[in-house]
């Protein structure tokens, strides 16, 4: 390669002196610039393109050769191979962390949408980060009330956990994670939030800035937003540059971090066509065979860190091609997180919202969160009961489907009128309906005031008495 291809010059030059000015442009197609005469070139490095226009940012998506494909965040519209060149960074994406992201509105790449300016912080960090060191962790504690009644009363969230929603197309997650967003808090000194969505449309962005108005303007959210027309590329940045805000949030600030990313299937397949660009081996269904690892690199950011204050808790929300739990991204993300919210779609048609499938949702760290000096003495006790008897409310329904309600016993007809009550006053209610935890229990309890006393085994004579009123039978002895 000649000198007229690459030259040194001061412009843009950084800590380690001024970088190469790539001038040798061999192709542009669509978002791609290809690069001609580079050498010691990552994989994932960060460069910038310089044209009359302006300056654009991009990854180093592929190399062969002596050849390097970057792909253009903004674009490449209106350049030509003679009137640009490129410059490397010689490391990853890094972005400024601190205060000034509270309260913003960012692309997915962190360029405002919000008319303000660019956002500055007290210092650089790498977007990918680096997963918590496990003999630094501390056990999660403490929950993070959502002022959701299924998942505070049922699948309680704790901070520091990683609790994904695994939902299918049509339902209402999206509603979910921005109401779980607005109204979530704990008992922390500080409390923020950050909301990263991928892969969205512009109505469904324009909903989540609308619902989210509130809570970013007060300065305790972040909001990043990537859209479906907008670079897979940056898709694959979107979640590790709010994760990356987090941390700093979290384990420098001492606050505790509600990170809600949705949607992670959106994510997913932003690594499967990365990973189609570069020619790698697919693996399941089209997937790379480090789709596990790579999961597994956003989810393991979250936690707590001995010695520090603040937390970082995770909600990622991903949707189930033909609500296919198998699929591989759900597959995998329920090996790596401790628990899932799961939608049903025929909750959904029964009117109730959010249509969580009580049943098939767990969180695995609700007794680190839940319980005497955490919620209520109560909580753990009364859940359980919720739950024992909604699933003999199933078998009652499923067996008023072969006989016929006339025919069931007084008790399975009273089961089916508990799972009525349950899902009418507890699981029900509004998508800008915030409860308090008092509330959640309070209603957990009226609901199993309609099965017989002698039904109640999971919670104490003691607890009956005092959260229900006295049966009939109780009134005759006295």
């Amino acid at each position: 390669m000649t000198d007229s291809s690459s030259t040194r010059e001061p412009r843009g030059g950084g800590p380690q002196g001024p970088r190469v000015a790539h001038r040798d442009i061999r192709a542009i197609r669509g978002p791609l610039v290809v690069v001609g005469g580079v050498d010691h070139v990552g994989w994932d490095e960060s460069a910038e393109v310089d044209s009359a226009e302006g300056l654009r940012h991009g990854l180093v998506l592929d190399l062969d050769g002596d050849q390097a494909t970057v792909q253009v965040f903004e674009g490449t519209g209106g350049l030509t191979p003679g009137s640009i060149e490129v410059r490397f960074a010689g490391q990853p994406l890094h972005i400024e962390v601190g205060l000034g992201w509270l309260g913003r509105v960012v692309n997915g790449r962190g360029a405002p949408l919000d008319g303000g300016p660019p956002i500055s912080g007290d210092r650089l960090a790498p977007v990918s980060g680096w997963p918590l060191n496990p003999v630094e962790r501390d056990p999660p504690h403490e929950p993070v009330i959502t002022g959701v009644s299924v998942i505070d009363a049922l699948a309680t969230l704790v901070r520091g956990q990683k609790l994904p929603i695994f939902s299918v197309a049509g339902l209402p997650h999206l509603s979910l994670a921005t109401q779980i967003a607005a109204q979530a808090t704990s008992s922390g000194a500080q409390f923020r939030v950050v909301f990263a969505a991928m892969g969205l449309t512009h109505a469904d962005i324009a909903f989540v800035r609308d619902r989210l108005e509130e809570r970013t303007s007060s300065g305790e959210l972040v909001l990043l937003l990537n859209a479906a027309d907008d670079p897979a590329i940056e898709r694959i940045l979107t979640p590790r540059l709010a994760l990356t805000v987090a941390e700093h949030l979290a384990f420098e600030e001492g606050a505790d971090v509600l990170v809600v990313i949705s949607d992670m299937t959106n994510y997913a397949e932003a690594v499967r066509e990365v990973s189609a660009a570069r020619r790698e081996i697919p693996a399941r269904r089209g997937y790379p065979g480090y789709l596990y690892s790579d999961l597994a690199s956003l989810y393991e950011r979250c936690g707590r860190v001995r010695g520090r204050e603040g937390s970082v808790t995770v909600v990622p929300v991903l949707t189930m091609p033909a609500g296919d739990i198998t699929h591989p991204v759900p597959d995998l993300t329920g090996y790596i997180t401790e628990g899932q919210i799961v939608l049903s779609p025929e909750i959904a048609a029964r009117g109730v919202y959010p249509p969580v499938d009580t049943l098939g949702s767990l969180s695995r760290l609700m007794r680190n969160g839940a319980g005497p000096g955490r919620t209520r003495d109560d909580h753990l006790d009364v859940a359980a009961q919720v739950l024992a008897a909604l699933a003999h409310a199933r078998q009652s329904a499923a067996l008023s489907e072969l006989v016929g309600a006339s025919a069931l016993g007084e008790t399975d007809r009273r089961y089916l009128a508990y799972q009525d009550a349950v899902e009418r006053g507890l699981l029900d209610q509004g998508d800008s309906e915030s409860r308090s935890l008092e509330d959640t229990l309070d209603r957990a309890w009226k609901a199993l005031a309609t099965l017989p006393r002698q039904e109640l085994t999971m919670v104490s004579p003691e607890q009956i008495r005092r959260h229900l009123p006295p049966s009939d039978e109780e009134v005759d002895d006295a």
